[in-house]
């Protein structure tokens, strides 16, 4: 028996008692880290929604199994939020439509959800009608056309099913009901609110694509509703993408039990926790990156030098070297190598001590 077909389907319940003393530390940490972040000066508060929202893009779609392009994502989300960002690229309509879905849910996160909202952002997720090689169904309630709406692992042969949906028929009454409850003001902490939230919306599974992606951004927006502003300062996605073996396995228990889902929302209270407590080290990246470009202002004119060191302060994958250098900024290896040079000589890069086939280069950290 699924939990949706319980008999009081769907008046969930759970120990109050149990989450305050957890409850209660969220709410602190995330009190705290909303005033730090206010105290912040215009410009930086809107670097670091740029890096958090980049993030919960990327990071929810991982947890789907979809790689975006991380340049991509930053590049539209930066255009979306008027921010002067240099090195911005041309973005694909896919990477478009999860970042309007995304800006949306926070920017507007005090207007009411509703159908036509919610068909809006499923219609951006695949703007030309398809999930890879797969036509889906969009802006619509899925209809069931292809046999039960179900969540299967494993090879052809021997699937094994973690998890089956209502059935669509009932999909439009389910889903009033959702709309109502989720509406209108209750008694009942945001932060729970958006727990709840998560938890039914994906149990409905009303898409016939693109539901995990939608839970966690109106789960999101129920967060930015208990912050009272459009500002991100914290990734729920990324740290849900960190523990994804975790998030299914509560998720299959909880929707195989009872309404009393007490378990859930623990497990959502701790990965909210880890989010916020993962928030201040992007603070601290933000924050020496603006201090890095004040000290180097006149120092570092050169596009291509900007470009890469770019790239390093939002956090390089790998190790830099002269052929990736040369790659990214299209340029020869000469040039590359006289462009690592001059940043060596005014202190700005440095020489991995590692050995091995290529030298590889590192930025100098210094007291900004």
């Amino acid at each position: 028996m699924y939990i949706y077909e319980q008999n009081d389907w769907p008046q969930f319940k759970w120990n109050a008692v149990k989450l305050l003393t957890l409850l209660t530390k969220v709410r602190n940490l995330q009190g705290r880290v909303v005033g730090k972040m206010g105290a912040l000066g215009f410009e930086l508060k809107n670097r670091a929604n740029l890096e958090i929202l980049t993030q919960d893009v990327i990071k929810s779609s991982e947890i789907e199994g979809e790689l975006l392009n991380p340049d991509q994502v930053r590049s539209s989300v930066a255009r979306r939020l008027g921010l002067d960002v240099s090195g911005l690229v041309p973005s694909d309509r896919n990477v478009d439509g999860v970042v309007e879905m995304m800006i949306d849910a926070t920017e507007n996160f005090d207007k009411p959800l509703d159908k036509e909202r919610l068909f809006a952002w499923q219609c951006a997720l695949f703007p030309n009608g398809y999930s890879g090689m797969f036509k889906v169904l969009t802006g619509t309630w899925r209809d069931d056309s292809k046999g039960p709406m179900q969540v299967i692992s494993g090879p052809m042969g021997k699937e094994n099913v973690h998890y089956q949906a209502p059935d669509a028929s009932i999909l439009g009454t389910e889903m009033r009901s959702f709309f109502e409850w989720l509406n209108n003001k209750q008694d009942l902490d945001l932060v729970i609110k958006s727990a709840i939230t998560h938890l039914w919306f994906v149990t409905l599974h009303p898409f016939e694509d693109g539901n995990g992606r939608i839970a966690r951004t109106i789960s999101d927006m129920q967060l930015a509703r208990s912050d009272n502003q459009s500002y991100r300062f914290y990734s729920m996605s990324a740290q849900i993408r960190k523990e994804r073996k975790q998030y299914y396995e509560v998720l299959e228990k909880t929707q195989k039990g009872t309404l009393d889902i007490t378990n859930w929302i623990e497990w959502f209270l701790h990965c909210l926790l880890h989010a916020l407590e993962s928030s201040e080290s992007i603070l601290e990246k933000v924050i020496f990156k603006h201090n890095f470009w004040i000290n180097n202002a006149f120092t570092i004119i050169n596009e291509r030098q900007k470009q890469l060191l770019n790239r390093l302060l939002d956090g390089f994958e790998g190790k830099l070297t002269s052929s990736k250098w040369a790659n990214i900024a299209k340029c020869s290896q000469d040039t590359a190598t006289r462009d690592i040079q001059d940043l060596i000589n005014k202190h700005i890069l440095y020489k991995l001590p590692e050995g091995g086939r290529s030298t590889g280069y590192g930025l100098v950290t210094g007291d900004w």
